[in-house]
């Protein structure tokens, strides 16, 4: 596609953040190298580290940078001394939720893979799980997170969850798209026999459905599609869902691939952010234990979002060498772990690297350490 120019925005956050970020950058930097694109980033601070430095968990120069930026890299946030305090006055997590605010971010998108060769490292049986390959869209800005919330006196509480057509609308198109791109498969999960919002949902998807008639809709409480999940999470393609609802079965569904350290996720709207859904795991800060599979996956995805699919496709490749030659981090390789960044530069070795020729599994077993 000849040379572009991007400019990332880079929020390396809190915890692991910073480690596992700085392995995705050098993963797109091998890529910028391979295939003759410029890619510049920029750093600013965003979370508890952000509130130590400033008093603001998203200070006005990190969202300016984030509007200017091509697209936006985020490593995680949050931190043990804010988590525990529901006192705190100002909160890591308010820095996302503006961010997704000011950004426009409306859909969350989480691919959720079971990989063959990290079987054994879920909870839930092989044969149940093997071949899954779904990919969930959350609506982010809408629903009982962003409603009207108080407290009407010292004993009573509310949140009201409210949507509106085009808000359901906007998410609806871009999940039917991804659909039409997979298996013609989407999912509405909702609670249509109980909730207001949930008809107005039902009745909106069953509206968009006839523009794409290639994609086979279907309906189910979220009640039952906890349940099937975990069942028979090969009969899903594309899922649909509300904000509460998709935050509670992205993450159920996460434990089909063995480990959040390989999860990647997108936040689309006005401007696209692409972060892994682990959070900042504070315990392992330093440790160079931490998984960066997860945050790699998320630049492969900014990647696609720029039009680079060739781009994409190869670091995903690289991503698959690594789990087939076990060079991984403690988590998922206890006997002969590898360190985060040796993972990061086995993974941007292949991607700057990869040709027929020179590479096969043998030859890597063998020089993995002189490559690393």
């Amino acid at each position: 596609m000849g040379m572009v120019s991007k400019k990332i925005a880079v929020l390396a956050g809190d915890g692991i953040g910073p480690e596992v970020c700085r392995q995705a950058v050098k993963v797109l930097e091998a890529v910028a190298e391979r295939f003759g694109h410029d890619f510049r980033f920029a750093a600013y601070q965003m979370g508890a580290c952000a509130i130590d430095a400033t008093g603001n968990p998203l200070p006005d120069e990190t969202l300016a940078g984030c509007r200017e930026a091509d697209a936006v890299l985020l490593g995680a946030i949050g931190d043990p001394k804010y988590d525990n305090n529901p006192a705190a006055p100002v909160r890591p997590e308010q820095g996302l939720l503006r961010l997704r605010k000011e950004l426009g971010l409306f859909a969350n998108i989480r691919p959720v893979t079971a990989y063959d060769v990290l079987l054994p490292h879920s909870p839930l049986k092989a044969e149940r799980i093997q071949g899954t390959d779904m990919l969930i869209f959350r609506e982010l800005t809408g629903g009982i997170y962003f409603g009207e919330k108080g407290r009407r006196d010292a004993d009573s509480a509310y949140d009201n969850c409210t949507y509106s057509k085009p808000e359901i609308e906007r998410i609806a198109h871009l999940a039917f798209r991804a659909a039409e791109g997979r298996h013609q498969k989407l999912t509405l999960v909702d609670k249509a026999n109980v909730l207001e919002t949930s008809r107005l949902w039902r009745e909106v998807v069953q509206g968009l459905a006839a523009q794409y008639p290639t994609v086979a809709v279907d309906y189910l409480f979220v009640d039952n599609a906890a349940m099937q999940i975990i069942l028979n999470p090969k009969q899903f393609d594309v899922i649909l869902t509300e904000n509460m609802f998709g935050d509670i079965i992205s993450d159920e569904a996460s434990v089909i691939a063995g480990s959040l350290g390989l999860l990647p996720s997108a936040s689309i709207g006005e401007a696209a952010l692409f972060e892994p859904i682990h959070g900042s795991y504070p315990q392992a800060a330093g440790k160079g234990i931490a998984n960066p599979i997860a945050t790699i996956l998320s630049a492969a995805m900014m990647l696609e979002h720029f039009g680079m699919n060739d781009e994409a496709a190869l670091v995903r490749e690289g991503v698959d060498e690594a789990l087939h030659n076990n060079i991984l981090t403690p988590e998922l390789n206890p006997k002969a772990p590898y360190t985060t960044e040796q993972v990061g530069s086995y993974i941007a070795f292949w991607v700057r690297d990869s040709s027929e020729q020179q590479w096969n599994a043998h030859n890597v077993a063998i020089g993995s350490s002189t490559i690393i």
